[in-house]
């Protein structure tokens, strides 16, 4: 188990304005381990631990896509489905820029630039989600419900 101090980040200071009751988990982190070693340290499904993914347009706009830990975004249907010709991930740096947090830590609550939120449409049916409490190491557990009152995120079809 990682630190047992619970970091207070920009997410978890938008879940506490918001009145959403949230769980905190952290583990052990491991650079590019992504959601199979959170999935594993935490002892709960990959399909359930949500990634917080920022990507970009052909104009460069930059938006969040939520995704299970699972599965991969189509990248080009998401494209069809929102008018632009190409959407891609952002480099690094960009993505931190925009969200205002480290890649690996990424949070969709308390980004520090406000961006439109896609979310696959079959997260919002699993009981619990476990995603990005803004820090490397550090997930926050969640309803689907408070995410989608929160965020009020745009529902897709884009993973495969």
């Amino acid at each position: 188990m990682a630190k047992d101090k619970i970091p207070v980040t920009p997410a978890v200071r938008a879940l506490r304005a918001a009145g959403v009751t949230f769980s905190d988990h952290l583990y052990a982190y491991e650079d590019k381990g992504g959601t199979a070693v959170s999935s594993r340290e935490l002892g709960v499904d990959e399909h359930a631990v949500i990634k917080t993914l920022v990507m970009e347009d052909d104009r460069g706009q930059p938006l969040i896509v939520l995704m299970h830990g699972d599965r991969q975004v189509s990248t080009k249907e998401l494209a069809r489905l929102i008018g632009a010709r190409s959407v891609e991930p952002c480099r690094p740096e960009v993505a931190q820029k925009q969200s205002g947090y480290l890649v690996g830590g990424t949070s969709p609550f308390g980004t520090r630039h406000q961006m439109p939120v896609y979310i696959e449409d079959t997260i919002l049916t699993l009981p619990k989600i476990f995603i990005n409490g803004g820090k490397r190491g550090y997930l926050v557990g969640l309803a689907p419900a408070d995410l989608q009152r929160v965020l009020q995120p745009i529902p897709v079809s884009v993973g495969h």
